[in-house]
């Protein structure tokens, strides 16, 4: 009885080879078996189903892909569950695309060439991602504490504009916005903690710089002052934004203030408002779920009390 289908290929030059071993390895083929000179001359391939295909020419293929198509050994079909990633693939190694089309299932065919006069026909329908729950930038109902370091105020002082120009762009006033001043990046994440378990911010963005200097004094604060804002908003429940810069020089920073690397507070007001409409669109279809399920449950009691009564 047939155990396996071992299809092999000579290449005709160590070129075609690597070509070859590269494309199918790109498109999803993995090694499963090599020796110690594979690289350069040897190397098998699997997928994780195998098929044998016989097939009769189609009338709509073109002269040239008829051509190629005389020698059957040299052609393989391969099903793919993202036709367009394969296409940008073989764009990119510069190979011959032929005969792309697209079924009336929304499946995506084509051809393309190989070294060695093999042809690669491509299959497929592009798989729609799943439906997602996301946050709205929406900041006009919101409001937001932000807690600003004093230190390097040339910088978080744009940081902060910045942070204020995308709460506005949202949506949100002057008066949705508290912003809360401290000594230092130090001092962030137990302001913000405070702030948080006050319950009156929908958000919190922490707006802070550090810049490396000569002593361990930089990677202790970093490391504080990531755990604190990350442990702040795990505990509390209320998201923190992420808006102090860790550069390790000056025209770091200055970039990530508002030049070419954009403004990090203005990213940081995003992502808060993004967060905190998604935390009300969670809860709010959690308590949905919950109070459906909680009614059905209702109702299998009063169902069993009755029966219980007759």
């Amino acid at each position: 009885m047939l155990k396996s289908l071992h299809i092999g290929h000579y290449a005709s030059t160590p070129e075609a080879f690597r070509t070859l071993v590269q494309f199918f390895e790109a498109i999803g083929f993995e090694r499963v078996a090599a020796h110690k000179d594979s690289d350069r001359r040897s190397a098998v391939l699997s997928s994780p189903l195998a098929l044998l295909s016989i097939n009769a020419l189609a009338p709509q293929y073109s002269p040239e892909v008829v051509e190629r198509l005389k020698d059957v050994a040299k052609l393989l079909v391969v099903e793919v569950t993202n036709p367009d990633d394969v296409f940008s693939i073989a764009q990119r190694m510069k190979l011959n695309v032929f005969s792309d089309s697209g079924w009336s299932t929304g499946q995506r065919s084509f051809m393309i060439e190989l070294p060695d006069e093999i042809m690669v026909s491509v299959r497929g329908k592009p798989e729609s991602p799943p439906a997602a729950t996301e946050g709205k930038l929406d900041a006009s109902d919101k409001r937001f504490a932000l807690v600003v370091s004093r230190f390097n105020s040339f910088i978080t002082e744009r940081l902060l504009a910045g942070a204020l120009d995308g709460l506005r762009r949202m949506g949100a006033s002057d008066g949705q916005a508290h912003v809360v001043r401290v000594p230092g990046a130090f001092e962030i994440p137990s302001t913000a903690r405070t702030l948080a378990e006050t319950k009156k911010y929908d958000a919190i963005i922490c707006i802070g710089c550090l810049l490396r200097g000569d002593t361990a004094h930089y990677d202790v604060i970093v490391n504080e002052v990531t755990r604190g804002i990350g442990q702040s908003a795990q505990e509390t429940g209320v998201p923190h934004a992420f808006g102090v810069l860790t550069c390790d020089t000056l025209e770091q920073a200055i970039d990530r203030a508002g030049l070419k690397m954009g403004n990090k507070g203005f990213e940081a007001a995003l992502a808060a408002a993004e967060m905190a409409n998604l935390k009300r669109a969670v809860v709010g279809r959690s308590s949905s779920v919950v109070g459906k399920s909680e009614a059905k449950n209702r109702k299998a009691r009063r169902s069993s009390n009755t029966k219980s009564k007759h």
